[in-house]
């Protein structure tokens, strides 16, 4: 059954209800969170590998404004809504929301997700919201991640081809 787009971006009140409901009828839940400014290959294999920890995926994707805060004001290259939309629009995503802080700590804990997931390229001990995670029996991995695709070094080729 193909979903709309606009089916999977939910807020996080919403998705509240939603995982609750999933959680009642015995679904797992993951959960990871990203800028996901220009979507490439190692995105996609990244979420399709989240996916495969649980039943239900929700993605957070930080708000332009929190992509500000992290990257830059140059940042983000692909304004907020359509990031959405991409990352929606990808098989293994289930539910996407967007958050406005520079860490998914709030929504981690409104969500209360079985599974929390992040790239390789964290460290597990400092993964925000592991500890909330951890102390009611949720679950932490790291899943490696493809090498050579990344969104800055994206955004050096084309500067370089101008």
């Amino acid at each position: 059954m193909i979903r709309l787009l606009e089916d999977k971006i939910k807020s996080p009140d919403k998705l509240k209800r939603i995982v609750s409901y999933l959680k009642k009828h015995g679904e797992r839940i993951v959960f990871t969170n990203g800028c996901f400014d220009i979507l490439h290959y190692g995105h996609v294999k990244y979420l399709q590998e989240a996916k495969r920890k649980g039943d239900c995926l929700i993605v957070a994707v930080n708000s332009d404004a929190s992509v500000r805060k992290i990257k830059g004001s140059k940042r983000p290259i692909v304004r907020q809504k359509d990031r959405l939309r991409i990352v929606a629009a990808l098989e293994s995503v289930d539910y996407v929301a967007s958050f406005n802080q520079t860490t998914p700590l709030e929504i981690i804990k409104i969500l209360k997700p079985d599974v929390l997931i992040k790239g390789s390229d964290w460290d597990k001990n400092d993964i925000v919201g592991k500890d909330i995670v951890l102390k009611y029996g949720g679950r932490v991995h790291t899943i490696k991640l493809v090498k050579n695709r990344s969104t800055t070094a994206i955004i050096k080729k084309v500067a370089q081809a101008r």
